[in-house]
């Protein structure tokens, strides 16, 4: 019988086959120290793979009335670049009328198409990954000054260190992961078993 909304082991299972999830001694450039590294672009490179990933996640929006009730118009949108394909994902399989995605830029987060008041639909904010949360609040905070609401918000991942809703809104996602974050060599438990470090990017 096919899942319609995999396990978590079954996705983590994607993650490892992909090489998105990696599992060793790596060092974030926030200087911190983690037995595990998440590289979520390389999930979305096979086509089945991610269809299945923005399926699933889907899926688990269309389960809200309140989404499944104002479809097809509703605007995806992705706060980062990282979270677009999971954007354009979860926009095919919800049949969305509209998608965007939006940007840092100069400590400001900016959509990267021109949109004026009122053109924005109801709106699901989607990542691949959500560490602290804070890209979907400012997303949020975007679309209210266009005159649209949040309706859904969600990821591929949520560390289990973010928050579990957003403006009463809750964060769905297909892995709630149990981080390891070490702030440096003292606490660090690779580093004390003398396992080599490697330096990565978030």
């Amino acid at each position: 019988m096919v899942e319609l909304i995999p396990s978590q082991d079954a996705v983590m299972q994607i993650l490892k086959r992909t090489g998105a999830f990696r599992e060793g001694h790596f060092i974030y450039p926030n200087g911190k120290h983690s037995p595990h590294y998440f590289q979520m672009p390389l999930a979305f490179r096979y086509y089945d793979t991610a269809r299945v990933l923005a399926v699933a996640l889907s899926r688990k929006f269309r389960l809200e009335k309140d989404i499944s009730s104002q479809l097809p118009k509703v605007s995806v949108i992705s706060p980062s670049s990282g979270g677009i394909p999971v954007a354009f994902g979860v926009r095919d399989a919800l049949n969305a009328e509209q998608i965007y995605w939006a940007e840092q830029e100069k400590g400001e987060r900016m959509f990267r198409q021109y949109v004026n008041q009122g053109e924005v639909n109801p709106s699901i904010i989607v990542d691949d990954i959500i560490r602290s949360g804070n890209a979907i609040e400012e997303t949020v905070a975007l679309v209210k000054t266009l005159g649209a609401r949040m309706i859904g918000c969600g990821a591929i991942v949520r560390f289990d260190t973010a928050p579990e809703e957003i403006e009463d809104v809750p964060i769905k996602s297909l892995i709630t992961f149990d981080v390891q974050m070490y702030d440096g060599e003292k606490e660090c438990r690779e580093c004390k078993e003398g396992v080599p470090p490697e330096q990565v990017r978030f």
